[in-house]
């Protein structure tokens, strides 16, 4: 059972404002729980039905440095940000922030993505792909957002995700600077290549002037119907799929 206190606290780190304060983040859920219990990162909390304890006592073992606290369906429910937690509810470290590396392979540069639900299937596509490395411009969704940890499955623990200013972040990279728009090469058409930053632009004003300028390349994925635009998550998919080597 938790206390006033604790379910204060916790329903707290929904919020930007408390993650930040507390150097604390949730991850919500059977599937991500999963995920966060197997690695070897710290977690400083389980909430959990006392049958999910039960059937994942192995699991907890690997964590003794978190404190365990059994509750009701009704109280986890209560706590947490999603509908259906599905009996279980981490609060773990926010990870210490760290230097962006000298850019390789392939990485994705988000400028100014908003939506939650976005960010975190662009981190779980980066995930599927292999892609290490993510950079996100300031005015990009918080990537500890509880949905967005939801929506990227697990993603935060096998891709580094960094906030940077994009334009000279992309200016002195000399990897080609994929970026997405309207009018660029049709993208089925364009050579796939072995390194790469694929640039993603904001949901409705799409990449700013001073990172399209930087960019060395414009992609675009031609439309045959009668749709305004495409969601910045399916399009990032899309752009994987063909510009990546196979």
């Amino acid at each position: 059972m938790l206390s006033k206190a604790q379910n204060k606290y916790i329903r707290s780190l929904s919020h930007q404002k408390f993650r930040n304060e507390h150097g604390m983040f949730i991850a919500c859920g059977e599937k991500i729980a999963y995920e966060w219990l197997s690695a070897d990162g710290d977690v400083a909390m389980i909430v959990a039905t006392e049958d999910w304890v039960a059937q994942n006592s192995q699991l907890i073992s690997r964590h003794p440095e978190a404190t365990l606290h059994m509750v009701k369906e009704r109280e986890l429910e209560d706590i947490s940000p999603l509908q259906a937690p599905n009996g279980v509810l981490l609060v773990v470290p926010l990870p210490a922030k760290r230097v962006l590396p000298v850019l390789t392979g392939w990485c994705i540069a988000l400028d100014a993505i908003q939506d939650p639900g976005n960010m975190g299937t662009i981190i779980r596509i980066a995930d599927w792909f292999g892609i290490g490395t993510i950079i996100c411009s300031p005015g990009c969704a918080d990537v500890y957002n509880p949905k967005v940890v939801q929506s990227a499955m697990g993603g935060h623990l096998r891709v580094g995700v960094y906030e940077e200013d994009l334009a000279p972040v992309l200016k002195r990279t000399t990897l080609p600077k994929y970026a997405a728009v309207l009018d660029g090469e049709n993208v089925y058409k364009a050579k796939r290549a072995d390194v790469g930053v694929l640039v993603i632009g904001n949901e409705s004003k799409g990449i700013s002037a001073d990172v399209l300028a930087a960019a060395t390349h414009k992609i675009t994925i031609p439309k045959k119907g009668g749709a305004e635009s495409l969601n910045a998550g399916v399009s990032a998919g899309i752009l994987c799929a063909l510009l990546l080597p196979c």
